[in-house]
């Protein structure tokens, strides 16, 4: 479990975009799956502990949406002075913000966390058909500017991670 701690932890920092509360999620992920050690230590741990985490993050942007603040309003905290690489993953995150959550979290796990349609369908607790049309949507939106001077849609098929 150890050595997967840090790709849970980025798949929460992805799905909720703030390093703090990732971090936090994760804690509490952790201590979840600790409580149910016994019950889980002879079967897929990683699996329960990323269906906990996942489940958490989601139901955190639920109880968030009434008192969302728009990702513009953010400040930055990295300066005027970008490189090249802050400035994609600043609009890879920006264009990942404006999707639905369900449709985030299928590109997080599919894109960020290699999982397979089935493994995402299972860890969300939905259908296949489910993920694939969210899949799409999400691949959809993200192609098509949200509106001008947004950045420019991203290719999630062709980012890598």
């Amino acid at each position: 479990m150890a050595s997967r701690g840090p790709a849970l932890l980025r798949a929460a920092y992805l799905i909720c975009g703030d390093r703090d509360l990732a971090e936090d999620l994760f804690q509490n992920a952790m201590a979840r799956l600790l409580v149910h050690w016994p019950r889980v230590s002879g079967g897929a741990p990683e699996a329960y502990a990323r269906r906990i985490l996942v489940n958490s993050t989601i139901n955190w942007r639920q109880r968030l949406r009434a008192r969302e603040v728009s990702v513009a309003a953010v400040p930055d905290s990295a300066g005027a002075d970008f490189t090249a690489a802050h400035a994609e993953r600043d609009e890879m995150w920006q264009a990942l913000a404006r999707l639905p959550r369900r449709q985030r979290a299928v590109l997080v796990l599919r894109y960020y966390e290699d999982l397979t349609e089935s493994q995402t369908a299972a860890l969300l607790g939905c259908s296949l058909g489910t993920v694939k049309s969210q899949h799409s949507k999400a691949l959809a939106s993200l192609r098509r500017p949200a509106s001008p001077g947004t950045p420019k849609p991203i290719d999630m098929a062709t980012t890598t991670g």
